[in-house]
């Protein structure tokens, strides 16, 4: 599927949905949160709308909306449900599609399967999303080897916060893998400031099909 990117982070609350609505915006995308663990705060779709300024109709349903804020795989014991891998087949649209995991690549979707297993039943290029504070080395790295033991194509990784050159750095070389660019922290985060600093700080042609 053209223009289709899968998003995972390095953690959870690193800035994933973030990312995800600028980069849905700028190419125009559709966006879809396959599993939503937790509806009491708001759901990544309704964030990644807002603060992206996504038309509602390019916003595709979950298949799954779970109550409880948890690992997936937890949540939806609670409510006696089993995911399946074959539950999560990816909505044929046309145009682009960014979708978003929950939390890092290891977090399981069932007591057996793993967000990095079904990434690599899709075979679809992913962008890591990591964080650029202290930690972030460690945790970059071992998503980078978690989904290349699994075959899982990386498009590149994005980072989130303060420059650390050194860091962002080491993460590329070491992980061989494309640095897409940065998202600063933003003061107020609203459409037009989130679109001016992906315009800022990444260049769109690393993301054309």
């Amino acid at each position: 599927m053209s223009g289709t990117f899968v998003i995972t982070g390095t953690d959870t609350d690193i800035g994933k949905s973030v990312f995800a609505a600028a980069l849905t915006a700028a190419l125009g995308a559709s966006y879809w949160k396959p599993v939503q663990a937790g509806l009491a705060e708001g759901t990544d779709s309704e964030t990644v709308a807002h603060i992206g300024g996504i038309d509602p109709s390019r916003i595709l349903p979950e298949r799954y909306r779970l109550k409880i804020p948890a690992s997936p795989h937890f949540s939806a014991a609670q409510e006696d449900i089993l995911i399946g891998l074959n539950d999560l087949d990816i909505p044929q649209i046309d145009g682009p599609l960014i979708i978003e995991g929950a939390g890092g690549a290891l977090v399981p979707v069932n007591p057996e399967l793993l967000f990095a297993d079904l990434f690599a039943h899709w075979g679809l290029p992913v962008i890591i999303v990591a964080s650029t504070s202290l930690g972030t080395i460690n945790h970059s790295l071992l998503t980078i080897e978690a989904l290349r033991s699994r075959d899982v194509p990386i498009h590149g990784i994005a980072f989130i916060g303060d420059e650390n050159v050194d860091s962002e750095q080491t993460i590329c070389r070491i992980g061989a893998v494309r640095h897409l660019g940065r998202l600063p922290i933003l003061d107020q985060l609203t459409p037009a400031s989130l679109q001016d600093a992906f315009d800022a700080h990444f260049d769109i042609g690393d993301f054309a099909p």
